[in-house]
């Protein structure tokens, strides 16, 4: 399959509207954050939605607005940003963490439902590494859910998009989420309903947690652009996941007949060590990196002795570069390498 060329016009729109933003001195909350907003609704089609400066910031309000008791448990994955669990500790809350499936890198219904048992009141659902979990099955579990579509935004189950199954969700526009502001997240509220009580907190927060015009302006041209680089992405997975089946390691896969996951980068779930790997790509000149080495798995590795499936992930999958600047022949060098991993 023929890749398509990343157009040099899409970094130029960024640049420009970037710069755009500090010639005319618009850097704070401003206009480029209505024009960001106005998008995300239309994009994701929730009914309302606010960029704030982070995602732990984002997940302040929504505690807030679902008036959450303190001290309650939290369920988050093992592989979501180490971000989730220190922000919840910090909120004055208690991190339950799970494990997840070794095919899917998700955690699964059955899970979910042993954690609720044990105390579990809400569930950040991370929808690692673009993939979608079962959720129908989850919610049907009857408690409330925030997605955090930061690596899966664009990805659909049956006609709606990721993003709108949950109360609210979480897009993360940090520098590693499938969309980059370069920081900063934009909280959505999929139904009236959650967003009213949302608007309640969010329209008497202070101008320093909300993003300023120059991140949104970024934001918008990436969302803008999103689509054609998913495209991009996609024909860079098919060539990828075509030389990986010719070697013994595997990567994820998508459950569920009418999901379509989106591809946030290329996994490799190793028979071998990493090491060994990493050294055969550098020869190549091939930088590759640990897939979940900013996770909460990573950053409480010794505390999660439960999580067996996230800790065996954590030391053999690595992260090969998969990213719509990456180029035609550099990525077809990174297929060779995939069919020949030792």
């Amino acid at each position: 399959m023929k890749i398509q060329p990343f157009s040099s016009t899409i970094r130029r729109k960024e640049m420009d509207a970037v710069l755009t933003c500090m010639v005319e001195e618009k850097i704070g909350p401003g206009e480029s954050n209505l024009r960001l907003i106005q998008h995300v609704k239309e994009y994701f089609g929730v009914d309302g939605a606010v960029a704030f400066r982070s995602p732990s910031i984002a997940l302040k309000y929504v505690l807030k607005a679902l008036d959450l008791p303190k001290e309650s448990q939290i369920m988050i994955s093992a592989l979501a940003p180490s971000w989730q669990i220190i922000a919840i500790e910090d909120l004055g809350y208690k991190a339950l963490v799970l494990d997840v499936s070794p095919e899917t890198s998700l955690v699964s219904p059955e899970t979910v439902h042993e954690a609720i048992q044990n105390g579990g009141r809400l569930l950040i659902l991370h929808e690692t590494m673009g993939l979608i979990p079962n959720i129908s099955a989850i919610l049907e579990l009857g408690i409330p859910i925030i997605e955090d579509i930061s690596q899966s935004a664009g990805a659909t189950l049956g006609e709606k998009k990721t993003g709108t199954f949950g109360v609210f969700s979480i897009l993360g526009l940090e520098e590693r989420d499938i969309l980059t502001a370069g920081g900063g997240a934009v909280l959505m509220a999929p139904q009236r309903r959650d967003w009213l009580v949302l608007k309640k907190h969010t329209d008497i927060a202070p101008s320093t947690d909300i993003l300023p015009d120059i991140n949104c302006s970024l934001a918008f041209v990436q969302l803008k652009e999103h689509n054609r680089n998913e495209q991009i992405r996609k024909e860079m997975y098919e060539m990828y996941i075509r030389s990986l089946m010719q070697g013994k390691h595997r990567s994820f896969s998508q459950q569920g007949e009418y999901a379509v996951p989106v591809v946030y980068s290329f996994p490799v779930v190793l028979e071998s060590g990493f090491k060994d790997v990493k050294q055969y790509a550098a020869r190549k000149e091939i930088d590759i990196t640990p897939a979940f080495e900013n996770t909460v798995i990573a950053l409480r590795e010794e505390e999660l002795e439960n999580c067996k499936n996230a800790k065996s992930l954590l030391l053999r999958c690595a992260l090969f570069p998969l990213y719509p600047r990456l180029g035609k022949n550099q990525s077809s060098k990174i297929a060779k390498v995939l069919a020949t991993l030792p």
